[in-house]
Protein backbone atom coordinates (compact mmCIF):
# COMPACT_ATOMS: atom_id res chain seq x y z
CA UNK A 1 0.00 0.00 0.00
CA UNK A 2 1.17 3.34 -0.81
CA UNK A 3 0.38 5.75 1.90
CA UNK A 4 -0.36 9.60 1.09
CA UNK A 5 -0.56 10.57 4.94
CA UNK A 6 2.29 8.74 6.52
CA UNK A 7 5.77 8.09 6.41
CA UNK A 8 7.22 4.99 7.66
CA UNK A 9 10.92 4.02 7.94
CA UNK A 10 12.85 0.60 9.36
CA UNK A 11 16.48 1.30 10.72
CA UNK A 12 18.21 -0.87 13.35
CA UNK A 13 15.27 -3.10 14.43
CA UNK A 14 13.24 0.31 15.01
CA UNK A 15 10.36 1.79 12.70
CA UNK A 16 9.23 5.13 12.86
CA UNK A 17 6.32 6.35 12.07
CA UNK A 18 5.40 9.77 10.79
CA UNK A 19 2.01 11.26 10.52
CA UNK A 20 2.75 13.44 7.11
CA UNK A 21 -0.50 16.01 6.93
CA UNK A 22 1.96 19.29 7.87
CA UNK A 23 -0.08 21.67 5.95
CA UNK A 24 -2.95 20.50 8.02
CA UNK A 25 -0.80 19.99 11.25
CA UNK A 26 -1.08 16.38 10.74
CA UNK A 27 -4.66 16.28 11.42
CA UNK A 28 -6.40 12.94 11.80
CA UNK A 29 -8.62 12.23 8.49
CA UNK A 30 -10.64 8.89 7.83
CA UNK A 31 -7.74 9.01 4.78
CA UNK A 32 -5.00 8.50 7.30
CA UNK A 33 -6.82 6.58 10.21
CA UNK A 34 -7.17 3.94 7.68
CA UNK A 35 -3.27 4.11 6.03
CA UNK A 36 -2.47 3.68 10.22
CA UNK A 37 -4.98 0.44 10.58
CA UNK A 38 -3.04 -1.01 7.24
CA UNK A 39 0.32 -0.05 8.38
CA UNK A 40 -0.04 -1.01 11.92
CA UNK A 41 -1.35 -4.49 10.60
CA UNK A 42 2.29 -4.64 8.47
CA UNK A 43 3.86 -3.52 11.65
CA UNK A 44 2.64 -6.46 13.77
CA UNK A 45 3.16 -9.18 11.67
CA UNK A 46 6.69 -7.83 10.93
CA UNK A 47 9.44 -9.43 13.23
CA UNK A 48 12.37 -7.44 12.23
CA UNK A 49 10.30 -4.49 14.05
CA UNK A 50 11.42 -4.55 17.80
CA UNK A 51 10.49 -0.86 19.07
CA UNK A 52 7.80 1.81 17.20
CA UNK A 53 8.21 5.16 17.63
CA UNK A 54 5.16 7.86 16.67
CA UNK A 55 6.22 11.38 15.24
CA UNK A 56 5.61 14.34 13.07
CA UNK A 57 6.21 16.25 10.04
CA UNK A 58 7.28 20.00 10.47
CA UNK A 59 8.06 21.43 13.27
CA UNK A 60 4.57 22.41 14.85
CA UNK A 61 2.89 19.05 15.36
CA UNK A 62 2.84 16.03 16.37
CA UNK A 63 -0.74 15.45 15.85
CA UNK A 64 -3.02 18.99 16.25
CA UNK A 65 -6.59 16.92 16.22
CA UNK A 66 -9.07 15.49 14.30
CA UNK A 67 -9.91 16.92 11.26
CA UNK A 68 -12.60 19.93 11.77
CA UNK A 69 -13.44 19.87 8.26
CA UNK A 70 -14.20 16.67 7.87
CA UNK A 71 -15.51 15.90 11.73
CA UNK A 72 -18.18 19.34 11.07
CA UNK A 73 -19.72 17.43 8.07
CA UNK A 74 -21.27 14.46 10.21
CA UNK A 75 -24.26 13.31 10.98
CA UNK A 76 -24.59 11.85 14.60
CA UNK A 77 -24.00 8.17 12.81
CA UNK A 78 -20.95 9.26 10.82
CA UNK A 79 -19.69 10.51 14.19
CA UNK A 80 -19.97 7.23 15.83
CA UNK A 81 -18.58 5.32 13.43
CA UNK A 82 -15.46 8.47 13.18
CA UNK A 83 -15.10 7.68 16.85
CA UNK A 84 -15.44 3.62 16.85
CA UNK A 85 -12.73 3.75 14.08
CA UNK A 86 -10.40 6.09 16.02
CA UNK A 87 -10.99 4.01 19.07
CA UNK A 88 -10.30 1.02 17.57
CA UNK A 89 -6.82 1.94 15.26
CA UNK A 90 -5.65 3.55 18.45
CA UNK A 91 -6.06 0.56 21.12
CA UNK A 92 -4.67 -1.24 17.99
CA UNK A 93 -1.38 1.06 18.55
CA UNK A 94 -1.31 0.11 22.77
CA UNK A 95 -1.75 -3.57 21.79
CA UNK A 96 0.63 -4.03 19.91
CA UNK A 97 3.32 -6.72 21.58
CA UNK A 98 6.31 -4.20 20.67
CA UNK A 99 7.49 -1.03 22.86
CA UNK A 100 5.83 2.04 21.34
CA UNK A 101 6.95 5.76 21.97
CA UNK A 102 5.48 8.93 21.27
CA UNK A 103 8.13 11.59 19.87
CA UNK A 104 5.68 14.42 20.32
CA UNK A 105 7.49 17.43 18.41
CA UNK A 106 4.74 19.84 18.48
CA UNK A 107 1.33 20.00 19.36
CA UNK A 108 -0.66 16.91 20.60
CA UNK A 109 -4.20 18.01 20.72
CA UNK A 110 -7.40 16.44 21.03
CA UNK A 111 -6.90 13.00 19.11
CA UNK A 112 -3.00 13.91 19.27
CA UNK A 113 -3.11 13.73 22.64
CA UNK A 114 -5.24 10.30 22.44
CA UNK A 115 -2.32 9.05 20.31
CA UNK A 116 0.48 9.10 22.64
CA UNK A 117 -1.65 8.21 25.47
CA UNK A 118 -1.70 4.94 23.94
CA UNK A 119 2.22 4.41 23.73
CA UNK A 120 3.88 3.30 26.12
CA UNK A 121 5.22 6.52 26.71
CA UNK A 122 5.93 10.00 25.58
CA UNK A 123 9.56 11.96 25.09
CA UNK A 124 8.24 15.85 24.07
CA UNK A 125 10.25 18.92 23.01
CA UNK A 126 9.95 21.42 24.81
CA UNK A 127 7.79 23.84 22.51
CA UNK A 128 5.09 20.47 22.86
CA UNK A 129 2.17 21.34 23.74
CA UNK A 130 -0.46 18.61 24.91
CA UNK A 131 -4.41 19.24 25.55
CA UNK A 132 -8.04 17.84 25.02
CA UNK A 133 -9.75 21.13 23.28
CA UNK A 134 -12.83 19.14 22.59
CA UNK A 135 -15.33 20.71 24.76
CA UNK A 136 -14.33 24.17 23.52
CA UNK A 137 -16.37 22.45 20.31
CA UNK A 138 -19.20 21.63 22.14
CA UNK A 139 -17.92 17.77 22.19
CA UNK A 140 -15.88 15.29 23.85
CA UNK A 141 -12.24 13.61 22.90
CA UNK A 142 -13.64 10.70 21.21
CA UNK A 143 -10.59 8.83 20.70
CA UNK A 144 -10.20 7.25 24.21
CA UNK A 145 -9.13 10.74 26.12
CA UNK A 146 -11.89 10.83 28.89
CA UNK A 147 -10.90 7.27 29.77
CA UNK A 148 -6.72 6.84 29.23
CA UNK A 149 -6.28 10.11 30.71
CA UNK A 150 -7.61 9.56 34.39
CA UNK A 151 -5.48 6.41 34.42
CA UNK A 152 -2.21 8.24 33.56
CA UNK A 153 -2.67 11.23 35.47
CA UNK A 154 -5.36 10.82 37.67
CA UNK A 155 -9.35 11.37 37.67
CA UNK A 156 -9.25 15.03 39.13
CA UNK A 157 -6.37 16.24 37.05
CA UNK A 158 -8.12 14.93 34.13
CA UNK A 159 -11.56 16.59 34.72
CA UNK A 160 -9.96 19.29 35.26
CA UNK A 161 -8.05 19.36 31.56
CA UNK A 162 -11.10 18.32 29.81
CA UNK A 163 -13.66 20.55 31.34
CA UNK A 164 -11.70 23.42 30.69
CA UNK A 165 -10.38 22.33 27.16
CA UNK A 166 -6.67 23.97 28.09
CA UNK A 167 -3.33 23.37 26.48
CA UNK A 168 -0.46 22.94 29.01
CA UNK A 169 2.99 22.86 27.74
CA UNK A 170 5.61 20.03 27.89
CA UNK A 171 7.11 21.21 31.31
CA UNK A 172 4.04 20.79 32.75
CA UNK A 173 3.09 17.89 31.01
CA UNK A 174 6.39 15.97 32.89
CA UNK A 175 5.13 17.43 36.01
CA UNK A 176 1.95 16.05 35.77
CA UNK A 177 3.23 12.87 34.49
CA UNK A 178 1.62 12.72 31.56
CA UNK A 179 5.32 12.83 29.97
CA UNK A 180 8.98 10.89 30.71
CA UNK A 181 11.57 13.34 29.37
CA UNK A 182 11.51 17.01 27.50
CA UNK A 183 13.97 17.40 25.13
CA UNK A 184 14.97 20.05 23.22
CA UNK A 185 13.54 20.34 19.88
CA UNK A 186 16.54 19.42 18.20
CA UNK A 187 17.44 16.39 19.96
CA UNK A 188 13.96 15.09 20.77
CA UNK A 189 13.88 12.39 17.81
CA UNK A 190 17.95 11.26 18.86
CA UNK A 191 17.05 11.07 22.27
CA UNK A 192 14.03 8.93 21.66
CA UNK A 193 16.10 6.62 18.89
CA UNK A 194 18.83 6.22 22.00
CA UNK A 195 16.32 4.90 24.03
CA UNK A 196 14.47 2.83 21.40
CA UNK A 197 17.97 1.44 20.65
CA UNK A 198 18.73 0.17 24.23
CA UNK A 199 14.59 -1.51 23.99
CA UNK A 200 15.91 -3.14 20.93
CA UNK A 201 19.12 -4.66 22.06
CA UNK A 202 16.71 -6.48 24.66
CA UNK A 203 14.73 -10.03 24.27
CA UNK A 204 12.06 -9.53 22.29
CA UNK A 205 9.91 -12.27 24.43
CA UNK A 206 10.68 -10.69 27.45
CA UNK A 207 9.63 -6.79 26.33
CA UNK A 208 6.25 -8.45 25.29
CA UNK A 209 5.88 -10.16 28.35
CA UNK A 210 6.62 -6.99 30.60
CA UNK A 211 4.24 -4.94 28.29
CA UNK A 212 1.60 -7.27 28.53
CA UNK A 213 1.61 -7.50 32.73
CA UNK A 214 1.76 -3.87 32.86
CA UNK A 215 -1.65 -4.01 30.72
CA UNK A 216 -3.30 -6.48 31.74
CA UNK A 217 -2.77 -6.30 35.41
CA UNK A 218 -3.08 -2.24 35.48
CA UNK A 219 -7.02 -2.56 35.45
CA UNK A 220 -7.29 -5.65 38.56
CA UNK A 221 -6.36 -6.07 42.09
CA UNK A 222 -3.35 -7.04 43.09
CA UNK A 223 -3.51 -10.59 43.87
CA UNK A 224 -4.93 -10.97 39.99
CA UNK A 225 -1.72 -8.67 39.17
CA UNK A 226 0.42 -10.83 40.53
CA UNK A 227 -1.11 -13.93 39.04
CA UNK A 228 -0.58 -12.39 35.47
CA UNK A 229 3.38 -11.50 36.43
CA UNK A 230 3.95 -15.08 37.25
CA UNK A 231 2.35 -16.31 34.15
CA UNK A 232 3.89 -14.08 31.76
CA UNK A 233 7.56 -14.90 33.98
CA UNK A 234 7.17 -18.49 33.58
CA UNK A 235 6.39 -18.25 29.87
CA UNK A 236 10.10 -16.06 29.34
CA UNK A 237 11.63 -18.97 30.99
CA UNK A 238 10.78 -20.93 28.36
CA UNK A 239 12.39 -18.71 25.67
CA UNK A 240 15.47 -18.47 23.99
CA UNK A 241 16.05 -15.16 25.54
CA UNK A 242 16.13 -16.64 28.96
CA UNK A 243 18.48 -18.87 28.03
CA UNK A 244 21.15 -16.35 26.37
CA UNK A 245 20.54 -14.12 29.27
CA UNK A 246 21.13 -16.08 31.81
CA UNK A 247 24.07 -17.75 29.85
CA UNK A 248 25.64 -14.71 29.23
CA UNK A 249 25.80 -13.68 32.42
CA UNK A 250 27.15 -16.42 33.96
CA UNK A 251 29.79 -16.10 31.17
CA UNK A 252 30.38 -12.47 31.96
CA UNK A 253 29.38 -11.59 28.29
CA UNK A 254 26.94 -8.85 26.52
CA UNK A 255 23.70 -11.16 25.66
CA UNK A 256 22.86 -11.10 22.09
CA UNK A 257 18.80 -11.86 21.88
CA UNK A 258 17.45 -13.44 18.58
CA UNK A 259 14.20 -15.06 19.95
CA UNK A 260 11.34 -14.32 17.97
CA UNK A 261 7.79 -13.69 19.76
CA UNK A 262 7.26 -17.02 18.86
CA UNK A 263 9.69 -18.88 20.58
Amino acid sequence: MVYENLLFEIQDGIGTLTFNRPKALNALNSALLDEMSHLLHEVAKDESIRVLILTGAGEKAFVAGADITELARFNPLQAKSFSRKGQKIISRLQDLAIPVIAAVNGFALGGGSEMALACDFIYAAETANFGLPEITLGIIPGFGGTQRLPRLIGTNLAKELIFTGKMIPAAEALRLGLVNKVCPPETLLTDTRETAKSIAAKGKVSLRAAKQAINNGLNTDLDTGLNIEVDAFTICMTSEDAREGTSAFIEKRKAIFKASLDS
